[in-house]
């Protein structure tokens, strides 16, 4: 297993790119173009379309436009730009955003880092570059992009969830990323907390009660009504469906709420964190 399959890591996403990688072939020899000859045409060197081609590479969106004008495919090849998209993000993520488009209620806490649906591009940049052992550039940069494409669900006409999300100001305060990544952080964090359907509420560091303190968790309430939980820590991701566990992370949910500061103020000490910046 090399290139993308090793980075897809599952035989769904494995298959899916497979035969886009076969149709892109398909198409270039039926147009009686070398791989030199096409990248040329394309705009993208050879050695690029023999790693697509060898499933090294995943091809961007705009690779797959290009490779459409110039093979007179109508459209059919540009058509695979939404299988991709889905394909080239690992499983994990794969799964957490069907049960994020499945939700009708969005709930979180974290007192590590700002929840990844509220994340800027830089900010997730930063956090994913501070993993260590480090990740390749290539999966870097695709966890970035799986995560911003994550947050359409706050713009997705068909999707529209209530969420009720809890910072520890610990999370506000970290310059992770340095001060200017930090300050784009926290104006998104004022923007995202004025929307209609969104709780963004902040658990002061002076609060003496801070029943978070076992760590970040979400829950998810989906369309079926069924709740399901999703915890990660180090090197675990659990999806906890077990009714007597979500009930406990739905009770914890809420006295954290309780222990933060209400929505209003909790703005308010955002914006006096940013105006300290």
């Amino acid at each position: 297993m090399s290139g993308w399959e090793a980075w897809l890591g599952d035989e769904e996403a494995g298959a899916v790119m497979r035969t886009v990688v076969r149709q892109l072939k398909l198409w270039r020899e039926a147009a009686g173009l070398t791989q030199a000859e096409f990248g040329a045409a394309i705009g993208y060197g050879e050695e690029l379309v023999s790693s697509v081609e060898r499933g090294r590479r995943i091809p961007r969106p705009e690779y797959l436009d290009a490779a459409d004008r110039v093979l007179g495919a109508d459209g059919k090849i540009s058509a695979m730009k939404r299988d991709v998209a889905e394909a080239r993000y690992p499983k994990k993520v794969r799964d957490v955003k069907r049960l994020e488009t499945e939700a009708v209620e969005i709930r979180s806490y974290n007192n590590s880092v700002i929840d990844g649906l509220l994340q800027t591009e830089d900010y997730a940049r930063a956090v994913f570059g501070s993993r260590r052992p480090q990740f390749p550039d290539d999966e870097l940069e695709q966890r970035v992009a799986a995560r911003l494409d994550r947050q359409q669900i706050f713009t997705s006409p068909a999707i529209r969830p209530v969420f009720s999300f809890v910072l520890c100001e610990a999370t506000l305060r970290r310059p992770i990323g340095g001060k200017m990544v930090m300050r784009g952080q926290l104006q998104r964090l004022s923007e995202v907390a004025q929307l209609r359907n969104v709780d963004l509420q902040v658990l002061p560091l002076d609060q003496e009660e801070n029943s978070g303190l076992g760590g970040p968790f979400r829950l998810l309430r989906l369309k079926t009504g069924v709740a399901v939980g999703l915890s990660e820590v180090q090197l675990s991701a659990n999806v906890i469906t077990d009714p007597k566990e979500t009930t406990v992370l739905d009770m914890r949910h809420g006295i954290i709420r309780a222990q933060a500061l209400p929505p209003r103020e909790s703005l308010a000490l955002i914006q006096k964190v940013l105006e300290e910046s």
